[in-house]
């Protein structure tokens, strides 16, 4: 009977690649368990090997990876780990990308593009991956593109109980760095008492990618600490200017919160030097000691991975970690 037993138990095993294990090994620990050891490495033309050094038969598989620079590389290792799980006979295997690559290509802007998040969720399908957990993907448009569940984490509760805490008392308007993002704006407002809105009027040149004119403040934001919300500052151009907007405008003060902290150059001289007094982010992608500077704050999402993993593999439910939020 106690092999039976054995055969009928759910067995959770998390799988990390190479691009972030420091967020995938504290996900394991508050999961109570550790990475299942697995050997990793390039032949001489570049090509990557994987091979996991424990069975995996019949095992619920977790297989983490952000997607950070270089991002290429980092799918792909990551699409070999989901190839060598479902070969070696996983029974489930989850996806879970704290940052998923490609997010900001999920539409045609011009004729003759393509939407490379779509591709994205079609390679993990067809590599064998059963669901995904990606945290505040750029539209939740992505969700539907990848033909199973999906559970789109909010950094959101993590990021606004921060900023109360910190700023609570200060006057504070809640600030979106373009019109595209009020809704997310929204939410925070109801996290901060209601703070009121405010948006960046902005433009942009489609032929520059990375490049913005932030034109005008809409809204009132005079006399307030301003609390400038975005999924992710890459160059940190339309951040920065969308700050000196706001500071223009007469805000008693900037503070910047995002989740994921891409800081491709030239973002941390920008954000040094921009009127903001602090930036806040998670640590859904890796952030070099070399891209650290003092008014940088770093939060864990491991956390809210850890639990969502936890009410996937139990069954459970994953909206319930938005505290009704959905």
């Amino acid at each position: 009977m106690s092999g039976l037993k054995k055969t009928t138990e759910k067995n959770l095993m998390v799988f990390s690649g190479r691009a972030h294990p420091e967020l995938a090994e504290e996900i394991a620990a508050q999961l109570g368990t550790g990475l299942v050891p697995t050997s990793a490495y390039e032949f001489a033309n570049s090509e990557i090997y994987i091979r996991y050094e424990e069975s995996v038969r019949g095992s619920d598989a977790f297989v983490i990876q952000s997607h950070t620079a270089p991002v290429n590389e980092w799918i792909m290792e990551h699409l070999i780990m989901v190839d060598a799980l479902k070969r070696a006979s996983a029974k489930r295997i989850t996806v879970v990308m704290p940052f998923y690559g490609y997010a900001r290509q999920d539409k045609k802007h011009r004729g003759r593009e393509p939407i490379s998040a779509r591709l994205m969720a079609d390679m993990f399908k067809t590599a064998g991956a059963d669901r995904l957990i990606c945290v505040d993907l750029h539209t939740s448009q992505i969700q539907g593109f990848f033909d199973g569940p999906v559970d789109h984490l909010m950094a959101l509760p993590i990021l606004s109980e921060y900023v109360k805490e910190k700023y609570g008392h200060e006057q504070l308007a809640v600030v979106s760095p373009d019109a595209g993002r009020i809704k997310v704006a929204e939410q925070w407002s109801k996290r901060l008492a209601g703070a009121p809105l405010a948006f960046i009027h902005k433009t942009r040149d489609i032929d520059r990618p990375n490049e913005s004119v932030a034109n005008r403040v809409v809204g009132e934001v005079t006399g307030r600490v301003c609390v400038l919300v975005d999924d992710m500052i890459d160059t940190g151009g339309t951040i920065v200017k969308a700050a000196e907007a706001l500071m223009n405008d007469g805000a008693a003060g900037v503070v910047i919160a995002a989740t994921h902290a891409i800081l491709s150059d030239p973002a941390v001289d920008r954000l040094k030097n921009c009127p903001a007094t602090e930036v806040i982010v998670t640590n859904t992608l890796p952030i070099p000691a070399e891209r650290r500077f003092d008014k940088l704050t770093c939060l864990s999402i491991a956390p809210l991975v850890s639990r969502a993993i936890r009410e996937v593999f139990e069954d459970g439910s994953v909206t319930s970690l938005f505290d009704g939020h959905a």
